[in-house]
């Protein structure tokens, strides 16, 4: 646990010195003016270093940490999106409430979106980004096929404006979840078996076994994607975090 808390404070140090650069490709949507994506993105393997950590050590050095990140919070300098993301991320983790969408009493779906959108550098051709959105679907649901059942989550992932995905993914896309209150844990591909969007744009899925209780969960890693008649483009997402509830 101190070292995830030593990795938080060094990627927030770290943070502040990383520019933000926007996407040129007009096609797509831009991420929203006003959210760093890298300084986001640079904070996801704490947060996930940290949840994994809460099995392994008592309630004081949890505690603990948690009392530390807040603290670390409250330095001069943060970004107030950056501030708004983490203080949802520890009143997840600790338990608080808040950080992810309440399940509704009336059998409607849940539709949790991570946190931020991410970009993918060149994956809609040479200096062209990627929007990329991520979203999970606690079950029971009907989306994404076949449809997650109760105890289970559903994954989509979305790069806007690529083409579609190509038949073989040399460094796939992959979901790392833990179960913050079973501590079931597991990293999975996510993959273009459900058949959403074939001919583009590039939307990769998978279904978690989570059980139920509080999940939190980073997506990363690459992507290939082709047009017809056109070479393969290969290219790497930035990390974006979700939190959610499974029933």
């Amino acid at each position: 646990m101190r070292r995830a808390l030593t990795a938080f404070a060094i990627a927030a140090a770290a943070a502040m010195a990383v520019p933000v650069q926007a996407s040129a490709q007009p096609a797509p949507p831009p991420v929203p003016e006003g959210i760093p994506v890298e300084m986001l993105a640079s904070f996801a393997p704490a947060i996930i270093g940290a949840a994994a950590g809460t099995a392994d050590v008592a309630a004081s050095p949890q505690a603990d940490l948690l009392a530390q990140a807040r603290n670390l919070l409250e330095s001069p300098g943060i970004p107030p999106e950056i501030k708004s993301t983490l203080e949802r991320v520890i009143t997840f983790l600790d338990g608080s409430g808040g950080g992810g969408p309440e399940i509704p009493q009336d059998n409607a779906p849940v539709i949790a979106q991570f946190l931020y959108p991410t970009l993918g550098k060149g994956c809609i051709g040479e200096g062209a980004d990627s929007v990329g959105t991520a979203l999970a679907v606690p079950g029971p649901a009907h989306l994404p096929p076949p449809g997650p059942q109760a105890g289970q989550a559903g994954f989509v992932f979305t790069a806007l404006g690529t083409s579609a995905v190509a038949p073989e993914q040399p460094n796939p896309l992959t979901v790392t979840w833990i179960n913050l209150d079973n501590q079931r844990r597991a990293t999975q591909n996510l993959t273009n078996e459900a058949r959403i969007n074939p001919d583009g744009p590039a939307t990769l899925s998978a279904i978690a076994d989570t059980g139920p209780g509080r999940v939190i969960a980073v997506v990363s890693g690459g992507l290939t994607t082709q047009k017809e008649g056109a070479a393969p483009i290969t290219c790497s997402f930035l990390p974006t975090v979700g939190m959610f509830r499974v029933a």
